[in-house]
């Protein structure tokens, strides 16, 4: 019979990555109106990475 485990990770881990759901969506706009008003490819590769680490965490992923 398989180890049943109510959580994949640890409770601390759970719990940044909960706050860091909730932070990463500011992070987002305002890199979004900095590409906007100033596009570098620093800036939009730091816009692509926030986008990706946050799909990640919506989705489960990380």
């Amino acid at each position: 019979m398989r180890n049943f485990q109510k959580y994949k990770h640890r409770p601390w881990f759970r719990t940044f990555r909960k706050w860091s759901g909730q932070l990463i969506v500011p992070f987002i706009i305002f890199q979004f109106i900095r590409t906007i008003f100033l596009p570098t490819i620093f800036d939009v590769l730091l816009l692509a990475l926030f986008i990706v680490i946050a799909v990640g965490i919506w989705s489960e992923i990380i």
